[in-house]
């Protein structure tokens, strides 16, 4: 009988037997898509993560590998701070706007949520939820978008999750990011704080990020491209309070539903009224044009990277000046006060002398925004 040593040849090595690999070839990222095994808990669905996620978000938490994140926190003492937590789920349609996508968008929404309350936001999840078909090129601009809006708002994505449903089951990517911040001691912030005689502050021009979706959804022209102004307002709020410590009651960021509507919660939390001034809302003259076009009213269209504050008369100049030198709040504006009202209603000075009554959004002006 002849040996594998002999088949080989006097003096040569026996041939090597070929190794059986568990081997999955590199995501085709320009040409893949999402199919149901990524979603299944299996090989391709470590891949995903492995390949994409964690090589977008990739740090020490998440290097940990395991369902949920030890996290470090500055304090459990509530004397020396309180945990804060917010999540958020984003729909959004298009995915992709001017200005933004749904990736930094879902980053920028919760860290606002968090701030909002003049909390610090320290970490975020972001659970995925994917249709089969999504091509993978596009899943991986948003991951991307998603990492670089984290790292440049210093809150990492420390853990996560991702499903994938059948085609036809879902609209391309839903995004759902959960965020946990501290408050420092003595900072009290809440829409039931506001009191007759405080100032109303706006960060900024309103309406340009639910102009900028819709005008890409209906794939509309205008002469002058309008972004979405969707951005991390932590900062702006950090600066905020350093200048008029105690100062600042409310803060509100107002997404859906616009100034008006958000103004309206803030009036029925505290039992106040509220006596906007018109020509003081700083509206864009190309969002204004294109409100008017569509037959939209600013006042109610969704924001994502400004916010509102109601802040003590005495220290109105003090806030307002912080807000101005900071990038976030350059065009910011005193835009009216809190009043005492019984029937907690938000009414507006109009340019013409009149007043009218800013009533909340009936029903959905637009839908998909967040």
């Amino acid at each position: 009988m002849r040996t594998e040593h002999d088949q080989a040849g006097a003096g040569e090595a026996p041939a090597p037997k070929p190794v059986k690999k568990n081997y999955i070839r590199p995501l085709d990222i320009k040409n893949g898509r999402i199919d149901m095994s990524h979603g299944a808990g299996g090989k391709a669905a470590a891949q995903l993560i492995e390949e994409l996620f964690l090589a977008a978000f990739d740090n020490e938490f998440l290097r940990q590998g395991d369902d949920g994140a030890v996290l470090a926190l500055p304090a459990f003492d509530p004397a020396e701070g309180r945990l804060v937590m917010a999540t958020d789920g984003h729909v959004i349609s298009p995915l992709f706007f001017p200005g933004g996508d749904i990736g930094c968008l879902s980053v920028h929404g919760t860290v606002n949520d968090v701030a909002m309350s003049g909390a610090k936001p320290l970490y975020l999840s972001a659970s995925f939820i994917i249709e089969e078909g999504f091509p993978l090129v596009d899943l991986q601009r948003i991951v991307q978008s998603m990492a670089a809006a984290s790292r440049e708002a210093g809150v990492p994505v420390v853990t996560g999750d991702t499903k994938v449903v059948e085609q036809g089951k879902g609209d391309g990517v839903f995004i759902s990011t959960t965020g946990v911040g501290v408050l420092p001691p003595g900072v009290s912030i809440s829409g039931r704080n506001a009191r007759p005689g405080d100032v109303v502050l706006v960060s900024g021009s309103i309406g340009d990020h639910g102009v900028a979706v819709l005008s890409q959804r209906e794939s509309l022209a205008f002469e002058t491209t309008i972004e979405s102004d969707t951005a991390a307002l932590h900062t702006l709020v950090a600066a905020m309070l350093a200048a008029a410590p105690g100062a600042v009651r409310v803060l509100r960021d107002p997404t859906r539903g616009g100034l008006a509507t958000t103004l309206n919660e803030v009036a029925r939390q505290s039992g106040v009224g509220m006596l906007l001034q018109e020509a003081a809302i700083p509206v864009k003259p190309q969002v204004d044009a294109a409100c008017e076009l569509l037959g939209l009213d600013p006042l109610y269209v969704a924001n994502e990277g400004k916010l509102i504050a109601v802040v003590a008369p005495e220290a109105a100049e003090a806030v307002l000046a912080a807000m101005r030198a900071h990038p976030l709040g350059q065009d910011a504006a005193s835009i009216g006060e809190v009043t005492t009202d019984p029937h907690q209603f938000v009414q507006m000075a109009t340019r013409f002398g009149g007043r009218r009554v800013v009533d909340w959004l009936s029903g959905e002006q637009l839908p998909r925004i967040c």
